[in-house]
């Protein structure tokens, strides 16, 4: 596949889980290791994002997401396009050392 026909996109899950209970503590660490050892960033609290090379990696990653889903709680996933990731304006704060120093054009996919 040639550095022109690949289709980087972002593939972006948002949670808010509960917290109360040692049970709910545990399903939302355990969804946080998934998605950090998935090779997800976080972008804010309760936000993580990763690179995506095409709309097969979408489903493939999908499917992974689905099966360490904790069991109560609220998430949602969105996937955008390199280029409309890269026009989200950060309104407050300062970038992630994540977002500075790895763009996809930058990316070496082995």
């Amino acid at each position: 596949m040639s550095k022109e026909t690949r289709r980087y996109m972002r593939f972006l899950v948002f949670f808010d889980l509960p917290v109360v209970t040692k049970a709910e503590r545990r399903a939302y660490t355990l969804f946080r290791r998934f998605l950090i050892n998935d090779g997800y960033d976080m972008i804010q609290y309760s936000v993580y994002g990763r690179i995506l090379n095409g709309n097969d990696a979408e489903e493939k990653h999908m499917k992974r997401l689905v099966d360490n889903l904790p069991p109560e709680g609220s998430i949602r996933c969105l996937t955008v396009t390199e280029k409309q990731f890269a026009g989200m304006k950060l309104l407050v704060g300062m970038p992630l050392f994540q977002e500075k120093a790895v763009k996809a054009n930058q990316m070496l996919l082995f």
